[in-house]
């Protein structure tokens, strides 16, 4: 089996995994970061968005073996110091989220939008960029709202 080397969050990790094992199998299975969750397992939720090599990637799309010598950011990574990523709190506080399954691809998600896009952002080009995540529980609405508020608040 084939051995990988990935810097997962900071932290460099080697392990030996089967060939065909997903990333978000390795996330979530070999490293126990659950929080990149599995919602279709067809690539079409987001739920699964990391970053690799500081672009999105749904994890679900990508082996493991296609990560090694990347590195891998996940939603416990973006923490920082016990305190919140300025995107995750705006989600937190603009209620951008119900049962939250869909946040941490959502949030990854949007960090990306705001990496490509800047940090002025209008709703258009937000419904836009998030069309490839599913959230069944909201309307977009807060979601959208919560993008933009995180996106200014980086930019400050």
């Amino acid at each position: 089996m084939p051995i990988v080397n990935i810097n997962v969050n900071g932290k460099l990790v080697s392990a030996e995994v089967e060939g065909r094992t997903l990333l978000v199998q390795f996330l979530r299975e070999n490293l126990r970061l659950t929080g990149t969750h599995v919602g279709c397992d067809t690539s079409q939720c987001g739920a699964c968005v990391v970053h690799v090599d500081g672009k999105s990637v749904k994890a679900c799309t990508m082996l493991a073996v296609m990560a090694d010598a990347c590195e891998v950011t996940t939603i416990e990574g973006l923490a920082n110091n016990g305190s919140m990523h300025p995107m995750q709190q705006a989600f937190m506080d603009n209620h951008g989220l119900q049962c939250g399954f869909c946040t941490p691809g959502m949030v990854m998600t949007a960090l990306d939008i705001v990496n490509r896009n800047g940090n002025d952002l209008d709703d258009s080009t937000v419904r836009k960029e998030l069309e490839g995540n599913i959230c069944r529980c909201t309307g977009y609405h807060n979601i959208v709202k919560s993008v933009k508020a995180g996106a200014k608040t980086m930019g400050e």
